[in-house]
Order: structure tokens, then C-alpha cells, then sequence
């Protein structure tokens, strides 16, 4: 057999890199997924708890600086205060979570130990993981040969990430039938100059996947959410449990100021 063209064992260097570089995206995109997921619940879950603290320091700090009059006190209950007047965003933050007296029927019911709806799912099921893994490895953008192919497989991939995003597998069979089904790009050989400008390209990408897949793990949510990575759900049942007896401590001792 005569010795393999230097255009064919780069071609095939290229291949390799491109996915791994898809693997790699799938990870983080995965990651990604998880944390902005697991951020909604947090929100949700304990909003209402972490809101209940601030007023009750509010309280608080009004309570001591109504009985002293000690200017420094004042000045802590003020503080105290804004820290829970109302920011731009917050409905859109908590949602139903919070209505004009400050919690909604779900919130004080959860503040009370009243049984709540269970939230979503934090994480993708491993059915919907593996339908994800197979649609990007068949469509993803980076496989395009030309600006046509990219445009479509960028459309495409859109349209997968969301169905990811929310769990839903019946959505993702359906994409994986419908890719399936479609035009199946035409392969080439390609010079050695873009063969070179390719391997560049993946490798500034991979540099950039690389910056935030770290900026996701050393985000306060992704640490939370690599503290439990299996049962993240269990992990704010726990925070809860942690804010739920701060509370009942800020009530006594607010109950024995006011006396």
C-alpha cells in the first residue's frame, strides 16, 4: 500500500478535532442547561424564604431603633429597609411568587410548611441527554461544508437546544426524524490551507468554550450545583430547611421585641 497523502492524515486530524470539539459542547451546553435550570428553581423555591429574612431584619432593626433612638440604629434600620424595597424586575424575577401583600398563596404556604406543587425537574432526563447528544454529533453547524448548510444546521440546532432546555424528549424524537429525513450534506476533500485555517478555528473555539465552562462552574449556582450534581433537587430541599429555621428564629426574637 503506498504511504498516505499529508492531505488525507490532516483531513483526518480535523475530523477528529471537530468532534471532540462537539463533544466538548455538548458538555458544556448540557452544563449550561443545568445551572440556568437549577438558578430558576433556586429562585423559586426559596425567593419567597431569602424575601421573608430580609423583612424580618428589617423588622428587626426598626424594632431595636424605635426602642433606642440611637442614631446608628436609625441608620441600620434604614438600610435594613431598603434592602427589601421593591427593584426593577422582581415580578418578572419570582413571578407568581409574589403579589402585592409581598407573597403569594404558594409562598406563605411554603414559609407556613404547607404543602407546595413539587417544582420541574432540575435536570434533563437521560433519554432526553442521549437524543440531544445524537442530534448535535448528526447537525451540528461546525460539520457545514458551505454558508447554506451552516444556515440550515444553524436553525436547526436553535430549535434542539430549546427542545433540551425543556426536557422534552417526544419534541427531540421528532428532530431527530425530521433531520433524519432531510438533505444530507455532500462531503469534499479539502486543500491543505483550509485544512490548516480549520484546526485554527476549532482550536480559538475550544479556547472559548474552555472560558465559559469556567465562568459556569465558578458562578454561585454552579457551585451550588456541583455540591449535589446527582440530586440537586435534594440539595435546596436542605436550603430550605436551613432558611425555614432562620426564620422561625427571626419571629421569636422579633415576637419578644414587640412585647
Amino acid at each position: 500500500m503506498g504511504e498516505q497523502r499529508p492531505e488525507a492524515r490532516l483531513e483526518k486530524a480535523v475530523r477528529a478535532a471537530e468532534q471532540a470539539l462537539i463533544e466538548f459542547e455538548i458538555a458544556v451546553e448540557t452544563f449550561r442547561v443545568e445551572v440556568e435550570n437549577f438558578s430558576r428553581l433556586h429562585h423559586q423555591r426559596l425567593g419567597p424564604m431569602y424575601a421573608r429574612l430580609d423583612e424580618l431584619d428589617a423588622q428587626l432593626a426598626e424594632a431595636k431603633a424605635a426602642r433606642s433612638q440611637d442614631p446608628e440604629d436609625l441608620r441600620k434600620a434604614q438600610e435594613a429597609r431598603a434592602m427589601v424595597m421593591p427593584m426593577p424586575g422582581v415580578d418578572e424575577l419570582f413571578h407568581d411568587w409574589l403579589d402585592s401583600d409581598g407573597l403569594s398563596p404558594e409562598a406563605g404556604a411554603m414559609l407556613n410548611g404547607q404543602p407546595v406543587q413539587p417544582p420541574k425537574r432540575v435536570r434533563p432526563s437521560e433519554e432526553a441527554r442521549k437524543l440531544y447528544r445524537e442530534l448535535v454529533r448528526k447537525a451540528h453547524p461546525d460539520l457545514a461544508q458551505d454558508d447554506a448548510e451552516r444556515d440550515r444546521r444553524d436553525e436547526f440546532i436553535t430549535r434542539v437546544n430549546a427542545a433540551y432546555a425543556l426536557g422534552n424528549e417526544a419534541l427531540l424524537g421528532e428532530l431527530v426524524r425530521e433531520w433524519d429525513a432531510g438533505p444530507v450534506p455532500e462531503t469534499r476533500q479539502s486543500e491543505s490551507e483550509e485544512l490548516y485555517a480549520r484546526l485554527e478555528w476549532l482550536s480559538r473555539r475550544k479556547e472559548l468554550l474552555a472560558t465559559v465552562a469556567r465562568e459556569l462552574e465558578e458562578s454561585a449556582i454552579g457551585a451550588m450545583l456541583r455540591m449535589a450534581p446527582e440530586d440537586p433537587d435534594r440539595l435546596l430541599e436542605e436550603i430550605a430547611e436551613q432558611l425555614l429555621a432562620q426564620v422561625s428564629e427571626r419571629e421569636a426574637e422579633l415576637a419578644e421585641m414587640v412585647q
